[in-house]
């Protein structure tokens, strides 16, 4: 009995068997097309005697060949795959549950890679090509893609996929996981219903835009919110009154490049009740460091940064990526335009936990002035996982806008 493998030459045959029966002047519906994979596997294996178990995995492989993300579609169907991450024709990688381990299939060709990304490409309007050779993108389902192509990319075309739970996980969630303590989400709740703007930091896998879909389940419902973002990927809850803003690169149609700046600038004519940017990286950290210094209370952002300290001169760093201002000016825009600093990490264990909630104060003789308000403590490991406390460190001393919408200071 003959064993088809996606990468066999007998798989390649029945794929061209199918193609051929193909009605190309018209649109082919999914039933039509496994109508036609049923004809050909039901025809190969009576020839070959296929068990039907068999003859039922090489439908599906088939179908995911011919209409959905060929070897991909099976991991993009698995729960608890976080990470797909493709090498060219070196193998295909994944994340499941914190570890990262290389997956048994493969592509069987390198023209095969670059149609599943023009497909993923495509499908969001965007372009990636040999003068265009990296590009962020989405998936139908909200996954993050990202994509680079030869010649940046040595060893054949990247593909790197960000999955994301269908169902964005909620602050009871993070609660369960023990992510962060009861008294932190209280606190975090009362902070985005009084208007304090906060900035989420940490490193990358450190969970920051799940992070940020779940302060944004405190958003009062009646707020007017405007996101912006490079790939859509936020799953902003309980919001009515929403716009949601993206990105655009140059080269689509001859059209100009839309930048996260060039948004920034037009959502502040949107009357905004709330900004919220996806993540900062950039020159554009300026406009969000504007936004927050002009009335607009309870924005959100992420950035990268590997401790809260860090974050500051991160932000310094960025600002002047886009234009030369003095240092102490930069630093009184931050002091004044943001409240909080929520820094994430990501421990041995591979777990996500909040690390340190700190307060932004104002200025101390030419210095950011900090207050950290929660910290976590490390305590020992239990089964391999990490152990430890949310201890409260300080209390809030800028309790204003706590006190203007009537809520007690955290």
């Amino acid at each position: 009995m003959e064993q088809v493998s996606e990468d066999s030459d007998s798989f390649q045959e029945l794929k061209n068997q199918i193609l051929e029966r193909v009605d190309l002047s018209r649109e082919v519906s999914d039933d039509e097309m496994q109508e036609l994979i049923d004809q050909v596997v039901l025809a190969y294996g009576k020839e070959h005697r296929l068990s039907l178990n068999e003859k039922c995995r090489l439908k599906k492989e088939l179908f995911h060949a011919l209409r959905k993300m060929d070897v991909l579609q099976e991991l993009l169907d698995e729960p608890g795959v976080t990470e797909i991450m493709v090498n060219g024709m070196d193998g295909i990688f994944l994340e499941k549950d914190g570890v990262l381990k290389r997956w048994e299939k493969n592509f069987h060709s390198r023209e095969r890679i670059l149609d599943i990304i023009q497909q993923m490409i495509g499908a969001c309007n965007r372009v990636v090509n040999e003068s265009q050779p990296i590009v962020d993108a989405r998936l139908e389902s909200g996954d993050r893609v990202h994509v680079v192509l030869p010649p940046v990319a040595v060893n054949g075309p990247i593909i790197t996929i960000r999955r994301f739970p269908e169902k964005p996980i909620t602050m009871e969630r993070l609660l369960e996981l023990e992510s962060l303590s009861k008294e932190e989400a209280l606190f975090l709740r009362d902070a985005v219903r009084s208007g304090y703007s906060i900035l989420v930091a940490g490193g990358t896998g450190s969970g920051k835009t799940t992070f940020l879909n779940a302060l944004s389940e405190y958003i009062p419902s009646d707020e007017r919110v405007v996101v912006i973002e490079d790939t859509a990927e936020l799953q902003i809850q309980n919001v009515q009154n929403l716009v949601r803003l993206e990105t655009r690169a140059a080269g689509v149609e001859d059209c100009r490049e839309i930048t996260i700046r060039d948004l920034i600038r037009a959502s502040l004519r949107m009357r905004p009740s709330r900004i919220i940017v996806g993540e900062v990286r950039g020159a554009e950290t300026f406009e969000l460091l504007t936004c927050l210094n002009t009335g607009h209370d309870g924005s959100f952002s992420t950035c990268h940064a590997n401790s809260t300290q860090d974050t500051i001169g991160r932000l310094e760093t960025m600002v002047l990526m886009g234009m030369e201002l003095p240092l102490q000016a930069i630093r009184r825009q931050i002091a004044s335009g943001i409240d909080l600093i929520v820094y994430l990490g990501r421990l041995r264990d591979r777990s996500r936990r909040l690390l340190e909630i700190t307060e932004v104060t104002g200025m101390e003789e030419d210095q950011v002035a900090l207050n950290p308000l929660f910290l976590f403590r490390e305590t020992g490991e239990v089964s391999g996982r990490i152990c430890g406390i949310q201890e409260k460190t300080g209390e809030m001393k800028n309790i204003g806008k706590f006190q203007r919408a009537g809520i007690p200071a955290g």
